[in-house]
């Protein structure tokens, strides 16, 4: 009797404290003990054994029966360096620890043992998992209370560095950021070789603790900002974070639309040219895509080319990046109300060429653009989610052998099909995938306005639009600066971009404002005396 209810009292407990409280005991700071048998105990215990912690056990010769132990987990600790310069320092500087006591063996294995970077000494438990599975590798001694940290992080495959593929340039850099945090700070300091940029980091994610850093210049970035952004990250409380989008979902400021108020980028030089303006990068680690904050409206429409070519050609490409977005948005319902409410406004040739089409058509216009559209979405979708070799083929066959079997088979008139393409041509032309979405979703909703009031329902809600973008705030900062409110000093990186000389100050929103970006007479001249210039010419010939 006495021995069943020893076996069961600290077993009931330990359960009833689990179930209601599963996640305090990772952290609470409990000292690590001095006894080396019971901490690997507690380490395999917490661990549940697994097979990819190593734990490599051997004995110091300068002092009988004194052990240490390396812990580490293979596949994201570097076993190289591991072997190299802790395994081999320690085994092979007998002659240094000679000098050590069993109290300060910890000491000389820091200072004067280990041949590697970034030793540091923990004594607590939740510091010691922390490191271990962020890649780190634990030392730990026999009669001492205190272990070692040494940096070996960079183990496993990582993918290398390539050229990203959701934004693709002519002109330009060809690297793009990666799964690993610390290769994509590296890629962005590359770029900005300058001591003022800061670089943040927190662990979010009460399981996967997830490293999170934010990247900011010091003296260009508002305090104001990088202290909100800090505050809305430290405020998150969630058990993972798996990919910048749940950062993102978790700090914007209006979760009610369908327009993003972050920008994410998978380009440095976005992120470096974004940073050198104030803003502030948010990198998360095991995701190639960072996230920039505050984001602009117009921000969507620019593409890294425009800073690259002429100032000219980049101005004409903004303003037909932004009329494609109106098309993608408002081309079925301008198609509706013309064909349902407002015949007079279409040409006569024109029109009747529309109703010799519609003439077998069952459906009213609505229902045809609402059938199109949707049939699109569908091959869209399915086209993303088949293996490339069979999405080619998807798409050729959606759209053409079912839209030419369609028309033949009178369900939709040759022009609907006309400017469902166009719209759908429109969309992928848009340079923001974000963007691209939300026009996708407000088409419907213009559709609808369309059908019930004709082209004043799309004036009604080009207006509403308007009013909700307004409306929209990214940490605070409007989102249609410098638009409205207008700021004539930013005007010159908006839908007209200026030449580089001629855009002298940041922005002022994001930045201290404190300093010019472009010093004074860059602007190119020709030489004031050609004639000088041409008897040199023929001087030399």
């Amino acid at each position: 009797m006495p021995p069943f209810f020893k076996k069961k009292k600290p077993i009931k407990i330990k359960s009833k404290k689990q179930n209601e409280k599963p996640d305090e005991g990772a952290n609470v700071a409990r000292p690590i003990g001095d006894s080396l048998s019971d901490n690997l105990e507690l380490i395999k215990q917490k661990t549940g054994k697994s097979t990819d912690v190593i734990i490599s056990e051997f004995i110091l010769q300068t002092l009988p029966g004194h052990k240490a132990a390396v812990i580490f987990v293979e596949g994201i600790a570097d076993s190289k360096n591991i072997n190299d310069f802790l395994l081999e320092s320690m085994l092979n500087n007998q002659a240094v620890l000679e000098k050590a006591t069993q109290s300060d063996t910890i000491e000389f294995l820091s200072e004067k043992v280990l041949a590697i970077a970034g030793v540091k000494k923990i004594t607590d438990w939740n510091d010691l998992f922390l490191a271990l599975m962020a890649g780190d590798t634990i030392i730990l001694v026999d009669g001492s209370s205190t272990g070692l940290v040494a940096s070996t992080r960079g183990g496993g495959e990582q993918r290398s560095v390539e050229e990203p593929g959701s934004q693709v340039t002519v002109r330009g850099p060809r690297d793009g950021f990666t799964e690993s945090i610390r290769t994509n700070t590296a890629l962005v300091r590359r770029r900005i070789q300058n001591p003022d940029l800061w670089v943040e980091t927190m662990k979010i994610g009460t399981v996967t603790k997830t490293d999170v850093s934010i990247m900011y210049i010091k003296g260009i970035a508002k305090e104001e900002i990088v202290g909100e952004v800090r505050k809305r990250l430290k405020s998150i409380k969630i058990d993972s974070i798996l990919e910048s989008g749940y950062i993102e979902q978790l700090i914007e400021d209006q979760a009610l639309t369908t327009f993003p108020t972050l920008y994410h980028t998978e380009r440095p030089d976005i992120v470096a040219g974004n940073v050198l303006e104030g803003r502030i990068a948010i990198f998360v680690n095991g995701t190639p895509f960072v996230l920039v904050a505050p984001a602009f409206f117009i921000q969507f429409f620019q593409s890294v080319e425009d800073y690259y070519g002429r100032a000219d050609i980049g101005t004409a490409l903004r303003f037909l990046r932004i009329l494609i977005f109106f098309i993608s948005i408002i081309a079925p319902a301008t198609y509706i109300a013309g064909t349902t409410f407002h015949q007079e406004m279409i040409p006569t040739q024109l029109l009747i060429a529309i109703a010799a089409q519609r003439e077998t058509v069952p459906f009213p216009a609505y229902f045809e653009a609402l059938i199109m559209e949707i049939a699109f979405e569908i091959l869209r979708e399915a086209g993303v989610r088949m293996p490339r070799a069979v999405g080619s083929a998807i798409s050729i066959v959606g759209a053409l052998v079912i839209g030419q079997a369609a028309v033949q088979a009178g369900i939709v008139s040759p022009a609907m099909v006309i400017v469902v393409a166009i719209t759908a041509i429109a969309n992928f032309a848009t340079p923001s995938f974000p963007i691209a979405i939300s026009a996708r979703l407000i088409r419907f909703i213009f559709m609808i306005a369309a059908a019930t009031f004709g082209f004043y329902g799309i004036i009604l809600g080009i207006l509403i639009l308007v009013v909700h973008l307004c409306s929209l705030r990214s940490f605070g900062i409007p989102y249609l600066t410098p638009l409205a409110p207008v700021i004539p000093a930013n005007l010159g990186d908006t839908v007209v971009r200026l030449p580089l000389w001629a855009q002298k100050k940041r922005p002022e929103l994001t930045t201290q404002g404190h300093d010019l970006r472009v010093g004074e007479k860059q602007k190119p001249e020709p030489p004031k005396n050609r004639d000088m210039v041409n008897k040199k010419a023929k001087k030399g010939d």
